[in-house]
């Protein structure tokens, strides 16, 4: 498994208020998806995408990408066929709010991974709402790992032994659930940090993660994951 991050320059047509930059962003990135018909199929598809999305950069202090400015989105992946997409058709897209300019890529090393933290909140989708309202501590950290072995068991085809720790400690950043807008509505998630154990198969996970994303929605802006090496 490699993980690929592509980061992709963008030209914004319009100011971009935070609050709106992550679907405006997911919308930049799923346009071009349906000029093929394979491509579209995919992402069609009720599964893992195996991909993870990241907001612009540079951050604004005042919380407002500028009209006639040029940002930065970060895509990372493990999916090989889809990084042509994100550096070829992306970079000739173009909405009412931003059009792609250019795109690299490059191969995030695989090394000891100490940490990873998020960049995006992570969420759970679930009809019961907040996982506080109805879960333990215990149970959501064992949903991140869950989570995280059903992508590799989806990806590689193999079945991991699941006795082991994938972390050892996890900082949430946020004292309050952050409430994220996504088609009309409004998804409460965490942001936090996670120290990974040495254990081979934790440090696997976390490596994927990187391209992934932690727990869902991850093609949809969530859960967008940066790492630390030992």
């Amino acid at each position: 498994m490699k993980v690929y991050e592509i980061r992709l320059k963008v030209f914004l047509l319009r100011d971009i208020p935070l609050n709106e930059a992550q679907s405006k962003i997911i919308s930049f990135l799923d346009l071009g998806f349906f000029f093929d018909e394979k491509l579209s199929e995919y992402h069609k598809q009720k599964s893992y995408k195996g991909y993870s999305v990241g907001l612009f950069w540079p951050i604004e202090n005042d919380k407002l990408y500028k009209k006639e400015c040029i940002y930065t989105i970060t895509v990372r992946t493990i999916v090989p066929e889809l990084v042509k997409y994100f550096t070829d058709v992306c970079v000739h897209t173009e909405t009412a709010f931003m059009k792609g300019l250019v795109a690299d890529v490059k191969i995030i090393p695989k090394k000891h991974i100490e940490s990873l933290h998020l960049l995006t909140p992570a969420v759970i989708k679930d009809s019961r709402g907040y996982w506080r309202q109805y879960m333990s501590a215990e149970e959501y950290e064992n949903r991140i790992k869950v989570n995280l072995l059903k992508q590799w068991n989806y990806f590689e085809g193999e079945k991991l032994d699941e006795d082991f720790n994938l972390f050892y400690m996890i900082e949430f950043y946020n004292k309050k659930p952050i409430s994220v807008e996504y088609k009309n509505i409004k998804l409460l998630g965490d942001k936090f940090k996670i120290y990974i154990s040495d254990d081979l198969r934790a440090q696997n996970l976390a490596y994927m993660a990187i391209g992934t994303g932690i727990l869902e929605n991850t093609s949809r802006g969530f859960g967008s994951a940066n790492y630390r090496w030992l």
